[in-house]
């Protein structure tokens, strides 16, 4: 096939990219036997009065076969947009049987189902143990503590069937450049996911539709043999002089083991504690907190895409934004921006507030929002692999008091926090955090080099879109879970726990991602390094 790149088409322009990649290669249309999507991204600069453009690679089969395709890259061949597209064949796994014991995976979130699923179609049978509910389950118990019902430790936004990235916009964007992204998305798709994902630029699924792909991918786990167990928390692991030799479930269960894949989220605190105590190698690690600030999606929308803003062949958009202090240097950015969606509760401990954001397919809330994170390094909580987790600990808790002690997030506009003041409810949009908030003073809950970050970058963000710190726009506390607080820490080749054989730390609760599809290819590299090394072949 003949790749075709950057190839910039008005948004509102009809003609069929069949049309325009025969145009593009001189070739009338018929002569093309097929054009497929690579990617497909919006470009809204609009430099010099240019219409905003979608901006497309496209693989093109032509109708008369290799030979004509010679043809026409060597007649193109100065032309760098132009090229051979590159051979993309899935991963191969290797084939083997389960040893004495079969390999057991910690956790059901992205990391872990990946795991599970390369280890399932290697025929190794694994055990898939998860401390949170089917995603069924969950939903209920999430929608329960979200209408003010008791918050369950096991069951939440950061624990169940599909991990944290099941509740919330269900981004696949992520800065690594991995091939083994082609297989998880082709599994996503292959699940229920929808077929864009393959192309778009920021492709996204929607927490509504990852409730069903999560549930279809634990079935293909079972098609292929293995076994996933809810509501089985690890409280334990036996190390011998071998390594590992066996997991404790909810502390009374003994499950002999001897290769763990251990994709516990970075939430698991409790897990952190016990890893800790069992002389697993960890470190503390930076990471970054801070607030959800909301705005009407409409105002979002207008400051891209100008007077176009609302036309039906655009999506709603989103921002990225960063900062840095000048004098301290600490920096700031927009991150998990929703459009369309909607702040949500995302405690997995009792009395303790966090957020996060969350949107659906069709991100149509009409409500934009985005964390606005400040960098957190070790030198600003102390000494201890676990003194970032106690921190985070700490402003949850605060959090907690200040909005009323009852899972009330504490909320303040922007020219409230900007000024010192709090009280404001003249809210540019009605806060969507439930089950529910109350104006306070969110210097009340955050460390001073935080708030004094966000004072800084709250007017350099409003440069960069007008009307960004309006006074207004209300900000939601505490967003704290953004990223490990620790790492695991591994061999970089084997991907094994240093010092502990047969332990595979992975994901974002090992320190090892950011997202739903880093943590995915991260629990699939794991995978595939063992069976590598280890599988014995029929």
């Amino acid at each position: 096939m003949i790749r075709i790149r950057n190839l910039a088409v008005p948004f509102d322009e009809e003609t069929s990219l069949k049309e325009l990649a025969a145009k593009r290669l001189m070739l009338p249309p018929r002569q093309l036997a097929g054009v497929v999507i690579v990617r497909k991204a919006v470009d809204a600069r609009r430099y010099h009065g240019a219409p905003i453009q979608f901006v497309y690679v496209l693989d093109v089969r032509l109708a008369d076969g290799e030979k004509q395709e010679r043809k026409v890259l060597q007649r193109l061949r100065r032309d760098r947009n132009v090229e051979q597209a590159p051979l993309s064949l899935p991963t191969e796994v290797p084939q083997g049987q389960p040893s004495e014991h079969r390999p057991v995976v910690v956790g059901f979130g992205p990391a872990g189902m990946f795991a599970a699923l390369t280890l399932a179609r290697a025929g190794m049978q694994p055990l898939v143990l998860e401390r949170g509910h089917d995603v069924d389950t969950r939903h209920a118990d999430i929608a329960k503590f979200w209408q003010g019902g008791a918050l369950n430790p096991q069951s939440n936004v950061q624990f169940g069937e599909g991990g944290a990235g099941t509740f919330s916009d269900g981004k696949l964007t992520t800065r690594i450049n991995d091939p083994h992204m082609k297989d998880v998305i082709e599994a996503f798709v292959a699940a229920g996911a929808p077929e864009e994902i393959r192309y778009l630029h920021k492709p996204h699924i929607g927490t509504d539709i990852l409730r069903t792909v999560v549930k279809n991918l634990r079935r293909e786990v079972i098609r292929l043999g293995g076994e996933v167990r809810f509501g089985a928390r690890v409280t334990d692991l036996e190390l011998g002089a071998e390594g590992v030799e066996a997991v404790i479930v909810n502390d009374d269960e003994r499950i002999p083991a001897d290769i763990v894949f251990l994709g516990i989220g970075h939430s698991a605190r409790d897990t952190y504690q016990m890893l800790l105590a069992r002389g697993v190698a960890m470190e503390a690690k930076p990471f970054a907190m801070g607030v959800r600030i909301e705005h009407p999606q409409e105002f979002i929308d207008r400051a891209q895409y100008g007077e176009d803003a609302g036309k039906e062949r655009l999506p709603v958009a989103d921002y990225a934004l960063t900062y840095k202090d000048p004098v301290t240097g600490r920096g700031a950015y927009s991150f998990c921006m929703c459009p369309g969606g909607l702040v949500v509760a995302a405690a997995s401990e009792e009395q303790r507030v966090v957020t996060n954001g969350m949107s659906n397919y069709r991100r149509n809330s009409g409500i934009a929002n985005g964390a606005l994170l400040v960098q957190v390094s070790p030198a600003d909580f102390g000494d201890g692999v676990l003194a970032g987790m106690r921190l985070q600990q700490e402003l949850e808790g605060l959090a907690f008091d200040l909005g009323g002690r009852d899972y009330y997030a504490p909320v303040q506009t922007v020219g409230d926090f900007l000024k010192g003041t709090s009280g404001s409810r003249d809210f540019l949009t009605r806060p969507t955090y439930a089950p529910g908030t109350r104006p306070a003073d969110l210097h009340r809950c955050l460390p001073d080099f935080i708030t004094q970050t966000l004072t800084g970058a709250l007017p350099w963000f409003d440069r960069k879109i007008p009307g960004f710190a309006d006074a207004g726009a209300v900000m939601t506390g505490v967003e704290t879970r953004s990223s490990a607080p620790c790492r695991i820490r591994r061999d970089r080749e084997s991907l094994v726990a240093e010092c502990t054989p047969g332990l595979y730390p992975m994901g974002e609760g090992a320190g090892y991602a950011g997202g739903i599809m880093s943590a995915a290819v991260d629990g699939m590299k794991a995978a595939l390094a063992f069976l590598t090394k280890n599988v014995h072949t029929n």
